[in-house]
């Protein structure tokens, strides 16, 4: 009889663990190209493109960097410690050097948290107060009624809360209740469409100040607001297996990996976007740091909120430079394609020459330096995106929507997508 039991335990066991979420045995040499990946980003020392994220994902990944990684988290410091030295930027953003953002210096937060450090002393005070700033003013402008908005986004939102959690850093209640409830009444959406990201950057600042308690009183709302997030992640999942899409599959799978709230309808989900991830590694659809950086914690089975307790010591292969050989393809020297631009009076339709295997982003150069187009872009750690087409800026609760003709968003930015010969791209104004 203690034979039996012993098997229906460890039978029991078994079945428990088709319900949790876990993304295990993916091969290790597609694993280690994505890390191959970042070492380039990683000799990229200017402060306007230093990324924190990088650091992160690779301290929370199964890889590391050797000495190039100190050396990228002392630049880090550097810039991000200085940035707080300078002052404020203009209105009109024409500062080259203005401080960081609240994405920005959240991510920086987290990458201290990731080389086991606490944040401390009188410049580490400023950091933090200055990210506590960030969050007051949002809240200001979501409003006591709840009918406004961020000036930058509910992800940056629930980013900026991670980061001060995982630091055992507390905000005020108000500040919390202010994405609970874009979290319970869906005020994050972007034109009626579920935003994957959004509520997976939400989910794991609940699960942070849900392990950590840190706000008492909040901690039923959190409970439940985490539940919904979950519920409408796994809604989102595309026949395909992914969850929204596939760049927002990360960190999807950063909240879900981490869940203490197993189902089968979790583990099976897991499974299939498993499977989708491996085919996408295949075909090397992640070539952005950003996203590499979201999707390799997820590969050992690690999220953000694992910063909480970050193991510092755990064994990490060391990555080498890529010695793969590119295939020699033929491919027409020169390709055409359609740019659009809607949404605005007069608008516009021009055919643009650019080399074979041209960024969108080329193109537009292309399209400036040789017509009558002109844009504008900013910087973000995910790449450069639109902010003004043909003279006008998108205004409060617009967009510049760049999409593959007739109606097809695309799911890279301009920095990334290699437009095909023949292929139309319109720019689209629109609201939200």
């Amino acid at each position: 009889m203690e034979h039996l039991g012993a098997l229906l335990f460890l039978l029991g066991g078994l079945g428990a663990l088709a319900h949790i979420c876990e993304i295990t045995e993916v091969d290790s040499t597609l694993v280690e190209r994505l890390g191959q990946c970042l070492l380039p980003w990683m000799d990229r020392l200017s402060p306007e493109q230093l990324n924190p994220s990088i650091y992160v994902g690779l301290r929370l990944s199964s890889l590391q960097a050797g000495a190039k990684e100190a050396h990228y988290l002392h630049s880090l410091k550097l810039s991000y410690q200085q940035s707080l030295l300078r002052p404020d930027s203009s209105e009109d953003g024409s500062d080259s050097e203005a401080k960081p953002s609240m994405g920005q210096l959240a991510l920086y937060l987290l990458a201290l948290r990731a080389n086991c450090e606490f944040v401390g002393g009188r410049k580490g005070d400023r950091l933090v107060s200055q990210l506590k700033r960030f969050l007051e003013d949002e809240k200001g402008a979501i409003g006591s009624n709840h009918q406004g908005h961020p000036r930058t986004s509910y992800y940056q939102y629930g980013l900026g809360i991670l980061a001060l959690c995982v630091h055992q850093k507390r905000v005020h209640d108000s500040v919390v209740g202010k994405l609970l409830h874009a979290m319970e009444h869906e005020r994050h959406l972007r034109q009626d469409h579920v935003s994957v990201d959004t509520m997976a950057m939400a989910g794991m600042a609940f699960s942070c100040l849900e392990l950590s308690n840190l706000n008492p009183n909040q901690r039923n709302r959190i409970n439940l607001a985490l539940r919904r997030v979950q519920e409408k992640i796994l809604k989102a999942q595309t026949p395909e297996g992914y969850f929204g899409n596939v760049y927002s599959t990360p960190l999807a799978l950063q909240l879900l990996t981490g869940s203490l709230r197993p189902t089968v309808e979790l583990g099976t989900a897991c499974l299939k976007a498993k499977a989708a991830l491996q085919a996408s590694l295949q075909h090397k659809t992640f070539q952005n740091p950003l996203m590499i950086s979201q999707l390799l914690p997820v590969l050992n089975q690690k999220s953000y909120v694992d910063l909480i307790s970050p193991d510092c010591q755990a064994p990490r292969a060391l990555l080498e430079p890529s010695t793969e050989i590119l295939p020699q393809t033929q491919v027409p020297e020169f390709i055409d394609v359609m740019l659009k631009v809607s949404g605005i009076s007069p608008s516009y339709r021009h055919s643009v020459s650019v080399p074979a295997g041209s960024s969108l982003e080329d193109v537009l150069k292309n399209a400036q330096e040789h017509g009558r187009f002109r844009y504008r872009t900013q910087a973000s750690l995910s790449g450069p995106f639109l902010t003004s087409v043909l003279g006008k800026k998108a205004g409060e609760r617009e967009f510049w929507q760049v999409l593959q003709a007739p109606d097809t968003p695309l799911q890279q930015g301009i920095a990334d997508y290699r437009p095909k010969d023949g292929e139309t791209i319109e720019l689209r104004l629109v609201g939200w």
